[in-house]
């Protein structure tokens, strides 16, 4: 039999030891969370928005999840009063609401206070692509003079507080999550802290919404060369991308523009007084002062348009047609216009009803039922402390 000289033995001991601790089920994690990568899918921009000071990780979006469809995020456990991101935003409806929603008359949400949002939604959907600023008027931007609203994360925090939303109050929020068993461990593997923060919790909940990203409609096929268009989609594409039929792809990007959006601020011509009661306080204006951008919103993605009805800010039209019918004729002249509304004169573009059917089958192409069905994205079967909403 051989014998381990002392010092060697002392150096055997210590590291079984170390192995041991390592391979033991209930060894805590190091508290240094896997980097994420971004898969930019084909054709799509490669200028990402994702703040220096929150990057993506594997344990940081897996703990977003989570807290993104958790009612209790609303500080809150009465059944009654549970509320979360994912009350409102419906993977089924490409993360907004829909208009066939039961809880939510017409397609127009409102918050545990029973108050109306001033808008109808905007779907969640390829967001880490848009660097104009975020909502209906671009207000949420690294550009904006208060330091809480410029981001993703600072949208977490005014859907918290918001009358309008979830109306509840962050320190009771949080002191409701620290204590659900499960989400201090995922804390700590996400940001090296066991101790729940709001700060932490927007952080996460924003890493995972930068994850949700469609990119896989039949349109995107066709970009791609993997599936042909019918001769209506073809022409509809046609209509959309010339400016003596649809004139769509000023505002929402052309052909080749997988995103549907320029992601920028028009006043299309809805209507031709803003004084007094239809002077909207977030229109894009009122973010900068401008003039010109009095009755100006977002351009909103024409991805999922299939289910992101109601439409225009305000929601105003019901469906498709209604917005086709709209661009076609009921488009008027105001002071404030956008110069792109090249048709204004004739009260919009007068499309003919083939015209129309084929710009609607087009439409019908950027629907993504892999978006709206990726179980990456969807509410977990159960939450960290085991239970189920």
């Amino acid at each position: 039999m051989s014998i381990i000289p002392g010092y060697r033995l002392v150096t055997v001991m210590i590291l079984l030891s170390v192995l041991a601790t390592g391979c033991r089920p209930d060894a805590k994690p190091s508290g240094k969370p896997t980097p994420y990568q971004i898969v930019i899918p084909k054709y799509f921009p490669t200028d990402i928005n994702i703040p220096a000071d929150n990057p993506e990780t594997v344990e940081g979006i897996a703990l977003g999840r989570y807290l993104f469809y958790d009612g209790r995020l609303s500080g809150r456990t009465s059944p009654d009063s549970l509320m979360s991101c994912g009350t409102c935003h419906l993977q089924s409806r490409a993360f907004e609401c829909g208009i066939d929603n039961p809880r939510f008359t017409g397609g127009h949400p409102f918050g545990l206070k029973g108050v109306m949002t001033p808008h109808v939604m905007l779907p969640l959907m390829n967001l880490i692509f848009n660097n104009n600023g975020y909502f209906w008027n671009g207000v949420i931007h690294p550009s904006n003079p208060d330091p809480n609203r410029r981001t993703i994360e600072d949208v977490v925090y005014m859907g918290l507080v918001a009358p309008h939303e979830m109306g509840g109050d962050s320190t009771r929020t949080v002191k409701l999550i620290q204590q659900i068993p499960g989400y201090p461990d995922l804390f700590f593997k996400a940001f090296g802290s066991s101790k729940v923060t709001f700060k932490n919790i927007s952080r996460a909940i924003a890493q995972f919404v930068r994850t949700l990203i469609s990119s896989n409609s039949k349109f995107d096929k066709y970009l791609r060369g993997e599936v042909a268009l019918s001769d209506d989609e073809l022409g509809g594409l046609g209509v959309f991308t010339t400016e003596n039929g649809g004139d769509c792809f000023h505002c929402h990007g052309s052909g080749g523009n997988p995103l549907f959006t320029t992601n920028l601020f028009y006043n299309n011509g809805k209507q031709s007084d803003f004084t007094g009661a239809n002077d909207d306080p977030r229109d894009r204006y009122h973010v900068t002062g401008n003039p010109m951008d009095i009755g100006a919103y977002r351009a909103p993605s024409l991805r999922n348009i299939d289910l992101t009805g109601p439409y225009m800010h305000d929601g105003r039209f019901k469906t498709l047609d209604d917005v086709l019918d709209f661009y076609s004729t009921g488009v008027v002249a105001s002071p404030y216009i956008s110069p792109l509304m090249h048709h204004v004169n004739t009260g919009g573009v007068r499309l003919t009803p083939p015209q129309k059917q084929m710009l609607k089958s087009f439409l019908m192409t950027l629907h993504d039922d892999d978006f709206i069905t990726n179980p990456k994205y969807a509410k977990p079967s159960r939450f960290p402390d085991g239970s189920a909403q």
